[in-house]
This record gives structure tokens, sequence and C-alpha cells, in this order.
């Protein structure tokens, strides 16, 4: 893995990460399957930018909208790949530099690919790239407090709980309690917590 600082100007360069069981990879036509179905979850399409349709052309615009995010520098989208290359999931690592040197990351598995652990893989494969991105001071990700599996992957890839965010987020329409998880880079921890004397 190599820990490139973005370049600017210019369109981010995504990498290609490798787990044990899990690749991150740059989303292609051929992963529209992988899209497709988390369409028909209740939550994915309300929360992220997958299509709430099953068709072939939305799922194509949402692997071009990858293309964009890149180009656009707003993140580092991957295609959360098995041993077979074939998608099983996705992961985003956003860059919020506008409101600091902050991360954020989002990631969703396949109905069918859930409860196999790449979730958590590929949270820790990410995390361990972004651990050394010279440009960011902190990573972080907010969670619902039902969805245990998710907090868990979080934990997993040693993300500590902060607190609960009241209101944070409107999904479907309705505010959202989140819990919020972060860790800092390991540029920020080797600068350590500055104090007043």
């Amino acid at each position: 893995m190599t820990a490139d600082a973005p370049p600017t100007p210019g369109p981010l360069r995504l990498p290609e990460l490798v787990g044990a069981r899990v690749r991150l990879r740059g989303w292609r036509s051929t992963d529209a399957h992988a899209v497709r179905e988390a369409s028909y979850d209740p939550l994915i399409p309300v929360i992220t930018s997958v299509p709430t349709v099953d068709s072939e052309e939305e799922a194509l615009a949402f692997v071009e909208r990858q293309q964009d995010r890149l180009r656009d520098q707003v993140g580092y989208p991957f295609a959360v790949a098995d041993a077979d290359d074939r998608a099983v999931g996705f992961i985003i690592l956003q860059l919020r530099t506008a409101v600091g040197a902050r991360g954020s990351i989002g990631y969703w598995t396949c109905p069918s690919q859930r409860r196999r652990g790449y979730a958590a893989e590929a949270l820790q494969v990410l995390t361990a790239w972004a651990r050394d991105l010279p440009d960011l001071d902190r990573l972080e990700l907010y969670v619902e407090p039902w969805n245990e599996g998710s907090w868990r992957a979080a934990e997993s890839a040693g993300y500590e709980r902060e607190g609960l965010l009241r209101a944070w987020e409107r999904v479907g329409g309705e505010p959202r309690d989140m819990y919020m998880y972060a860790q800092l880079t390991a540029g920020s921890s080797a600068r350590g917590e500055h104090r007043p004397s």
C-alpha cells in the first residue's frame, strides 16, 4: 500500500488496497450487479447515491459518479471486491478539508454478502492506508445506534465511539441519532495534543 498525498490540482489517484480477503479497487461497469442489488435494500438508496430503481442505466450512472468524485477531489470511492474480484460492497473516504483536515468514511455491503466480515476488513484496510495520508488529521464515521454490525466493524478497525449526536442526520426525511466514531491519523497522533500552559 502506498500513502501518496492527494495531488493538487487534478484528479485524485485511486490506489488498489489489498487485504486478506478483500481488495479495494476502482469501480467498473461490470460491477453494476452490486449497485443493482444494493438498490433493493430499504436503507442504502435513502442514505447514499445508489439509485432507488433496479436498472442497468442507473447502476452505470452510479459507477460514473465514482469517477467524478476522484476528478472533483471529493474523495476516494472504492469497490470492495472478494477473492474472485466480484464487487460485494462499497467504501469511501470523503475529504472534509473545508471544515478541517478530516476524512469521513462510509460503507455498505450487498445484502447477499452480509455477515461475512467484508465491511470490517474493508474498513481495516482503508483505515490502515488513510492513517498515513499527510493532509488528514482525523478519520471519522457515523453509525445509527441500532446498526450494531456497522459499529462493531468500526470498533474492530480501531475507531473509538466519541459520543451520540442527537438528530444528526435526516434519513428518509426523519431526524436520526448517530454514534460518532473517530481515530486520529498517524501524523496527528505524532504531533500529540497541544494544550496552553
